[in-house]
C-alpha cells in the first residue's frame, strides 16, 4: 500500500540529505533531531530528544513510515515505537544486536521492518546477491567497500566522514561469514589482502555488520561469504595497534573522541565498492564484479560528500520501492532480496548509474 508521510530522525549530513531527497520524492517528510538544523531545508522540522520515548511516539503520531538516522544505540526503542503504531521502519545500522532485536519484531508487525538499508549493510548486499544470481552454482561472493578522503595525509590515511561510533564498533565486533560451507564468526580486523580500485592500491580486512542477513539467506548455497572494510596500505596495524596493545578497545567512546579529534571529516572524499562472485553457469567457472568509485556530487543546489550521499540514496531508493509496491509492505526485508535493476531504477538509485557513468 503506497505511502507519503515519513518521520526522518536525526538531522546529521546523512539524514538531512535523505530527508531532503525524500522531500523531492514527493513524501511528507518531518525531520527530527535534538536541535533544529541551522540551514534551511525545505521539509519540516522539529527538535527534541529522540532518546526519549514519549517524544518519539508523540513525532510519530500522524506518520505513515519512519527512517532513524540516528546513532545505532538508539534503534532498537525507536524500531520498538515503529511496530507499536503499526508503520514501516527503516534504519542504517550496521550493528548485529540491533537488527537481530528487528527481526524478532518483525514477525508481528503490521508494516515493514527495514534495517540495514545503508551503503554496507544495504547496497553492497543487494550488488552482491544480484551478482551470484545467475550461478548454477556459487563459490563465493566478496564485498569490499571504503569511505575515505580522496587526498590522504599522514599514516592512517583517514578522514571520520561517518560515525565515530559505527566505525568503532565495526573495528571491534566479531564478524560473520561463511568459510567452506560454515558459518563462522572471526575477529575484526584480520584477513588483510590488497584491493585496487581504478589503479589504486588500497588495503582490506574484516569488519563487523557489512553483510547484514546474508550469511543467514545464503548459508547452504553459497561456500564462501565475506565483507571487509577496504582503507590505504597501512591503516589496518595502526588501527590494531590503537585497539588492542594501547587498550583502547575498552574505552570506545573515549577512542572515537580521540581519532575523530585527530582526523576530522574532509569534503572531498571517495567511496569505493569493489563486490565479486564467483561460481559456475553451464558448467564453466566464471567471475563477476562491480567495481567502482563514487565522488562527491551535487544534489538539490548542494555539493553533497559520497558517503553522504550514497548512503542516504541507498536508502531513499528502498523506501520508494516500499512505496511503489516493488517490495513487501509487511514482515522483514532483506537486503538481499532487493533486485539490483530495480533498485537503479528508482529516481533515486539512478544516482548510483550517473555518478559511476560521469568518472568513468
Amino acid at each position: 500500500m503506497s505511502f507519503k508521510k515519513i518521520a526522518v530522525l536525526g538531522l546529521g549530513k546523512v539524514g538531512r540529505l535523505a530527508a531532503t531527497l525524500l522531500h523531492e520524492g514527493g513524501f511528507e517528510v518531518r525531520g527530527v533531531d535534538a536541535q533544529l538544523p541551522q540551514a534551511e531545508v525545505p521539509f519540516t522540522c522539529r527538535a527534541g530528544d529522540t532518546s526519549n520515548s514519549a517524544f518519539v511516539t508523540e513525532v510519530l503520531s500522524g506518520m505513515e513510515a519512519v527512517l532513524s538516522c540516528l546513532p545505532y544505540h538508539l534503534n532498537i526503542e525507536l524500531a520498538r515505537a515503529a511496530h507499536a503504531a503499526g508503520i514501516h521502519y527503516f534504519d542504517l545500522t550496521e550493528d548485529v544486536p540491533t537488527t537481530n532485536f528487528i527481526i524478532e519484531l518483525a514477525k508481528t508487525s503490521r508494516a515493514l521492518m527495514a534495517p540495514q538499508c545503508g551503503l554496507a549493510p544495504g547496497f553492497v548486499g543487494i550488488v552482491g546477491a544480484s551478482l551470484a544470481d545467475g550461478f548454477d552454482r556459487c563459490r563465493s561472493i566478496r564485498m569490499r567497500v571504503g569511505a575515505l578522503p580522496q587526498n590522504p595525509t599522514g599514516l592512517l590515511g583517514y578522514a571520520f566522514n561517518w560515525s565515530p561510533e559505527g566505525v568503532v564498533n565495526e573495528y571491534l565486533n566479531d564478524c560473520e561469514v561463511i568459510e567452506g560451507g560454515m558459518r563462522k564468526l572471526v575477529s575484526p580486523m584480520e584477513w588483510h589482502e590488497t584491493v585496487y580500485v581504478e589503479g589504486v592500491k588500497l588495503e582490506a580486512f574484516t569488519t563487523s555488520g557489512g553483510l547484514g542477513t546474508m550469511c543467514d539467506t545464503l548459508h547452504g548455497k553459497v561456500d564462501n561469504l565475506d565483507y571487509k572494510t577496504m582503507r590505504y596500505p597501512g591503516h589496518m596495524d595502526l588501527m590494531n595497534f590503537f585497539f588492542h596493545e594501547l587498550l583502547m578497545r575498552d574505552q570506545r567512546k573515549l577512542a572515537g573522541e580521540i581519532l575523530t579529534n585527530a582526523k576530522p571529516p574532509v569534503e572531498d572524499d571517495v567511496v569505493y565498492v569493489h563486490v565479486a562472485a564467483e561460481g559456475t553457469e553451464a558448467g564453466s567457472l566464471r567471475r563477476k564484479e562491480f567495481v567502482r568509485a563514487y565522488y562527491p556530487i551535487e544534489i538539490a543546489g548542494a555539493r553533497r560528500t559520497a558517503i553522504a550521499w550514497t548512503t542516504s540514496a541507498s536508502v531513499v531508493a528502498v523506501i520508494e520501492m516500499v512505496r511503489d509496491g516493488l517490495l513487501p509492505a509487511t514482515g522483514f526485508l532483506h537486503q538481499e532480496h532487493i533486485p539490483l535493476d530495480m533498485f537503479l531504477q528508482t529516481p533515486t538509485g539512478s544516482l548510483f548509474k550517473a555518478s559511476a557513468a560521469s568518472h568513468g
